[in-house]
């Protein structure tokens, strides 16, 4: 995870993640350590136990004390999601993500998405297009939108789905998509997987 100092600015499962962070943003973990980390893969199956897991990845880096407070904000914040708390976004800490104004739009929706609901790419274009006041919405522009959220599981990007049966994407990772919606309840027959 990363942090301005005063919001998150990045939440990500996975290293790849890493090699796209777009600033020096302080980095830790989600007990509030300063350092760069990386949460692995089972993470979602592991439970509680999740926060116990996190690989460090540059222990000599020092975060400043805001960032290492919205660490810890953040810490609780997964732990409620992964203990089956079904935290909401009101209750995550400040969130500061990096992107144009068309991809926070797209984040804004999909932070509204429920606790253990899923929307499809199609639907979020439609709800976009209705707000802008009319016209039309290209899904694919939204799925483009969604692969660019750097605050994963909070901006629960994991929630939008393909249409009819399809399962759409998750960073080449629908295994963490799946173990997400899973652990949310979401019957995962109803899709191709």
């Amino acid at each position: 995870m990363a942090s301005d100092g005063t919001a998150l600015t990045e939440l990500c499962l996975e290293d790849w993640w890493w090699a796209k962070s777009r600033n020096d943003d302080d980095c830790g973990t989600a007990t509030g350590d300063a350092t760069a980390a990386s949460i692995p893969d089972n993470t979602a199956a592991a439970g509680d136990a999740h926060l116990d897991t996190v690989v460090l990845i540059a222990p000599e880096h020092r975060a400043s004390e805001g960032a290492r407070d919205i660490f810890r904000q953040t810490g609780a914040w997964l732990k409620a999601y992964f203990t089956d708390e079904h935290p909401d976004f009101g209750s995550a800490p400040p969130l500061h993500a990096q992107g144009t104004p068309f991809q926070h739009e797209v984040w804004a929706l999909i932070a509204e998405i429920p606790y253990g609901r899923t929307v499809s790419y199609g639907d979020i274009a439609a709800e976009l297009a209705e707000r802008r006041g009319g016209g039309r919405m290209a899904a694919q522009a939204v799925g483009g939108a969604v692969k660019r959220n750097p605050i994963t599981i909070i901006v629960p990007c994991h929630r939008v789905v393909g249409s009819g049966r399809s399962f759409g994407g998750y960073g080449g990772r629908l295994d963490i998509k799946a173990t997400l919606l899973d652990l949310e309840g979401v019957d995962l027959s109803r899709f191709d997987l």
